[in-house]
């Protein structure tokens, strides 16, 4: 009977021990799994030594004796803290920017992000910040506000010489800011103030002169015109004195004293007077040809002799 129960204890004790080695084992075994996401690329350690790369998707690591460390591969911003600078013309302005970057998704560049470089966010912003005062502090305050492209451009090119070994890639750098004191921003908008109004005097000054300019062209149009007209009125006028001379060529050679006549009766109708023309047979041919009326032949006098019976 003793027997009996000591196996079966025995046998449940080994149930036991089995079971616990079967839940100790898959656990540690569900310790062991790792997802690694599209968004991250995975280094595994083991003992301290690089052993592999892991790419997205199912890993099982050894616990304990290996670790996975997942490096984000996004684009990510940074921030450089605002800070004030002097520039090359003595004046104090305070300068805030961006820093845009990501690390490479080849396996050389994800281990350099983590073993070349202690902690690539924090060392950036520092470097941004120092290779910024070394920039803006050759520039005045004016040229540093008007050339913000070509600071971001040099920002750039030095953070991606100096971060060439760290494994990421500096996408774009942009200024946020670059304020000057409050005083100085004041004397600035008066200046910029006094420019503008003197282009806008300078822009009327020019269409008053424009308009000046047009109105005195429109006059001597005009003159020419009236120039132009002139002188055909005279050319028409001597085309008539020059007509009425042939006229008077053609019909009053040797007729000085028709000729008198004529002129008296044209003075006399320019004045609108009633004039008795005598009944010049000459006088009246004369006018009927200038008006271009052909005189009738005087009707012959008869005269009728009476007959002798």
């Amino acid at each position: 009977m003793r027997s009996r129960f000591a196996g079966r204890k025995a046998e449940s004790v080994t149930t036991i021990a089995v079971l616990v080695a079967v839940v100790l084992v898959l656990a540690i075994i569900a310790s062991g799994i790792r997802i690694v996401r599209p968004t991250h690329r995975g280094l595994v350690e083991r003992l301290g030594k690089y052993n592999r790369y892991a790419l997205p998707g199912f890993h099982l690591i050894i616990p304990v004796i290996e670790r996975m460390f997942q490096v984000d591969i996004r684009e990510m911003m940074v921030e450089a803290q605002p800070q004030m600078i002097i520039t090359n013309d003595n004046l104090n302005a305070r300068v805030d920017a961006q820093v845009y970057l990501k690390v490479k998704a080849d396996e050389e560049s994800v281990k350099a992000s983590q073993y070349n470089v202690a902690n690539y966010q924090f060392q950036i912003v520092n470097l941004a910040r120092t290779t910024l005062r070394n920039i803006i502090g050759t520039l005045t305050l004016k040229s540093a506000n008007s050339e913000r492209g070509k600071i971001n451009e040099e920002l750039r090119s030095t953070l991606l010489i100096e971060t060439a070994s760290w494994g990421i890639e500096i996408l774009r750098t942009e200024l946020k800011e670059i304020d000057p004191p409050e005083d100085v921003q004041e004397t600035m908008n008066k200046v910029v103030k006094a420019e503008n109004e003197k282009v806008a005097a300078i822009d009327f000054a020019t269409a008053v002169e424009t308009q000046a300019d047009g109105q005195r062209r429109a006059e001597i149009k005009k003159a020419e015109g009236t120039k132009q007209a002139r002188i055909l009125e005279a050319e028409g006028q001597a085309q008539a004195i020059q007509l009425v001379n042939e006229a008077a060529d053609k019909f009053f050679v040797g007729n000085a004293q028709i000729l008198r006549k004529l002129e008296a009766v044209e003075r006399a109708l320019a004045q609108n007077a009633k004039v008795v023309v005598p009944g010049d047979t000459q006088l009246i041919n004369v006018i009927g040809e200038l008006a271009g009326v052909v005189p009738v032949a005087p009707k012959p006098v008869t005269t009728t002799t009476p007959v002798r019976k």
